[in-house]
């Protein structure tokens, strides 16, 4: 039979069943390659491609949980389906949770693998085909997307994965600093979708409400359940059933709404608060985070099965230090939007002031930048942005003098220098928001009010900007 092009590792310490699965599947146009125990697999995974891995989970070295593992560390687009004896049927529904695309009992029934490989083989086939097509219509690059403006290659392959999961209903993780435009991708995945488009899209800012108020908002609630519910209220979830949810900040959820999310997640189902009835629902979850999930699991913080149904697809969105090609494009968009909203005529940006802008951190990303081109659009005097429209920290940040120099500055002077720096630019793109720019220097609010403290920018703040 001609040969289908994929490649299939068979990792089994029972030769009978590596030669007897060899055959099956040589004989349906499948690469067959074989291993008796999880380490020769990963060795010969060194020097061999294998499309999908089939493996027993008892093998004497390495298990079949243990190579699952292993190989989605190293490549977790590799599909693991496993092997298992009807004792051991809790052990693979649990691998899953790790990664498994699916399992087979023993004794191993031909067609029922068959099943299982063409319809795993078919879902990669409509996902390969779904990227190809995308990428030959976008072969032009693409200066904005949806909402989105950006012409960076890093853009462009965001833009591609959003296009290739449009005709699938995938929970989506977007991961990202504060500022970086996670809220306009969330959109563009929901609009992108023609079975979504026109229906329901609901947001909620996780992070702006109280454990209570968060439960209540999206699972509703029933009148008397608490003491200001003085009538039946549904919630974002009921509200968002056929469309999609947005969750900003999905690292506020506590351990008990996280398993509540995760039941909504893998029944589909809920009940209001002070409750009973069951509500269903069918609901795509796009979640968003600034923060590193991995290191919340690591703490205890996290659900690691909740962030797995999560991180079915995910999206990692740049910050705008790392997409510098992109800022003159995002000028010339904020000026039109602002301009309009302002009602005053600005044309562009003067060349010193354009190379200010490029050549600024920008630690708040898009949000700082637009409230500089707004502000700048307030002060301009002319239809040019210049530089002296800027705000003062993008002349006046302090430098630290290089070693050598008569100045003789100890370690701890130099160190603090620019850690000042920081700390004023974020105050600035954050309007001085303590808590936004606590959360975009990754830090804590009492750490930024002792080191504000200690760096004398508490006095230059006006006082209702540091009431946040």
């Amino acid at each position: 039979m001609q040969n289908n092009g994929r490649h299939i590792l068979i990792v089994d310490d029972e030769p009978l069943v590596r030669r007897s699965l060899s055959e099956l599947l040589t004989l349906s146009g499948y690469a067959v390659s074989t291993a008796s125990d999880g380490k020769e697999a990963l060795n010969l995974l060194k020097t061999y491609h294998a499309d999908i891995i089939i493996t027993d989970i008892k093998m004497p070295q390495m298990d079949g949980i243990q190579l699952l593992k292993e190989v989605k560390s190293m490549n977790r687009d590799i599909p693991v389906i496993l092997i298992t004896g009807y004792a051991s049927i809790e052990n693979a529904v649990e691998a899953m949770k790790e990664g498994a695309y699916d399992y087979v009992t023993k004794p191993i029934v031909d067609s029922e693998i068959k099943i299982v490989l063409d319809r795993l083989v078919k879902q990669k086939q409509l996902v390969e085909e779904n990227i190809k097509l995308k990428e030959q219509l976008s072969a032009g690059q693409r200066d904005k997307f949806h909402e989105i403006v950006g012409k960076s290659a890093k853009m462009q392959k965001i833009y591609t994965l959003i296009e290739a999961i449009t005709s699938t209903r995938a929970n989506v993780l977007i991961h990202g600093e504060s500022g970086t435009g996670k809220r306009l991708i969330a959109h563009a995945i929901h609009n992108c979708n023609e079975l979504e488009r026109g229906k329901p899209f609901i947001e909620v800012s996780c992070g702006a409400l109280t454990e209570t108020l968060l439960e209540s908002e999206l699972f509703g609630h029933v009148k008397g359940s608490f003491t200001s519910a003085i009538k039946d209220k549904p919630g974002r979830f009921e509200l968002a059933s056929g469309g999609t949810i947005f969750l900003d900040e999905i690292d506020a959820f506590s351990p008990a709404l996280q398993v509540k999310l995760l039941r909504v997640l893998q029944e589909g189902e809920f009940e209001r608060v002070g409750d009973n009835k069951t509500i269903k629902v069918d609901i795509r979850v796009i979640v968003a985070t600034n923060q590193n999930l991995a290191e919340l699991i690591k703490s205890g913080k996290f659900r690691k099965d909740l962030y797995y149904r999560l991180n079915i697809i995910s999206i990692e969105v740049p910050p705008l230090r790392e997409r510098r090609d992109d800022i003159p494009l995002l000028i010339i968009d904020l000026i039109k939007k602002h301009s309009k909203h302002i009602s005053k005529k600005i044309e562009g940006v003067s060349k010193e002031a354009l190379s200010k802008f490029i050549d600024y951190e920008w630690p708040g990303n898009i949000r700082e930048l637009e409230n500089v081109i707004e502000r700048a659009i307030i002060l301009s005097k002319g239809p040019i942005i210049n530089v002296e429209d800027l705000p003062d920290f993008f002349h006046n940040l302090e430098e630290v003098k290089e070693p050598g120099t008569n100045d003789k500055l100890r370690l701890k002077e130099a160190l603090k220098s620019p850690e000042k720096g920081l700390i004023v630019k974020a105050l600035h793109s954050t309007n001085g928001n303590r808590n936004e720019t606590a959360r975009v220097l990754g830090i804590n609010r009492t750490t930024l009010y002792k080191k504000m403290q200690k760096f004398g920018l508490l006095k230059n703040l006006k006082s209702n900007e540091l009431e946040s």
